[in-house]
């Protein structure tokens, strides 16, 4: 039996709402939990990656935010929720499954839930990773003027939300060659049809603000911190990477070569290699 596979997803009661949670490999080794961007379920943590983050000792936690995935949807346009509310179902999702302290990954705009945690819930924070984050500092450089988005689909055309979302990923890849359009044109088939609103998923994350910690900024985050950034980042280009690195203590940077604002799959080796150098010594 493989011990790393997927150990199946549970629809748990957490902070009022119902989350979709999956989790890879043997409890007993310290917890990862892996927060991804907005507008994605859990299932753009691919499970492979997550499999093969549980190989090397780790217990994997991914898990469909509010308003993706199997998770809680609310109307398109009208999340009852702050962004803060969407950071304590990070914490929701461990005391539902029994875990005191996690090392937190946070992606792109989910990185300001990193920020949250490190600042206002030190104790339940093992480590942070940081990827394809920014600061949001005024002087950073702004997104690629190549950055072409398409036009937001009909929602009730699961085809057209098909094609809207592989686009998307193309022209966040940044010209990356590792972009992998039949891979990403499966996973985006399974997203759409896994998820029980889309047009919320499109729309719901980008209607709430971005509030911040309680208390303190970046300077203020005390756990070990890694920040992983790809050199081909159209939306948030490397500098905002660099930036955040040099704003939180004695953090590292990790730069992926080749990848876009992703990671895809020819990054893999060198993303786990660094992120299970980066959590080795402390359990959840």
């Amino acid at each position: 039996m493989n011990t790393n596979q997927s150990n199946g997803e549970q629809l748990l009661e957490i902070n009022g709402v119902e989350l979709c949670v999956e989790t890879f490999g043997d409890r007993a080794t310290p917890a990862i939990t892996l927060v991804a961007g907005a507008s994605a379920s859990m299932l753009w943590w691919d499970a492979e990656l997550c499999e093969r983050i549980a190989a090397r000792g780790r217990f994997v936690i991914r898990y469909d935010h509010r308003d993706t995935g199997r998770s809680t949807y609310y109307p398109p346009g009208q999340p009852a929720y702050s962004f803060t509310d969407l950071t304590l179902d990070v914490l929701g999702v461990h005391d539902a499954l029994g875990i005191e302290r996690a090392h937190v990954v946070c992606q792109s705009m989910f990185g300001g839930s990193g920020l949250i945690l490190g600042v206002d819930h030190p104790d339940r924070v093992a480590s942070l990773t940081f990827v394809s984050a920014s600061t949001g500092a005024d002087d950073l450089p702004p997104p690629s003027s190549g950055l072409a988005m398409p036009a937001e689909p009909d929602s009730r055309d699961a085809a057209a939300v098909v094609e809207y979302v592989v686009a998307g990923a193309r022209a966040f890849a940044g010209g990356s060659p590792y972009f992998d359009e039949t891979a990403i044109r499966a996973l985006a088939e399974r997203d759409v049809a896994r998820t029980r609103s889309y047009a919320s998923t499109l729309v719901n994350h980008y209607a709430i603000g971005l509030d911040g910690p309680a208390r303190g900024g970046f300077g203020d985050i005390a756990a070990p911190t890694l920040v992983v950034h790809g050199d081909h980042d159209p939306f948030l280009p490397l500098p905002h990477g660099q930036a955040l690195r040099d704003a939180i203590p004695d953090a590292e940077l990790l730069v992926l070569e080749g990848a876009g604002h992703d990671l895809p799959g020819p990054v893999w080796n060198d993303f786990v290699s660094g992120l299970v150098r980066h959590t080795e010594g402390g359990r959840s």
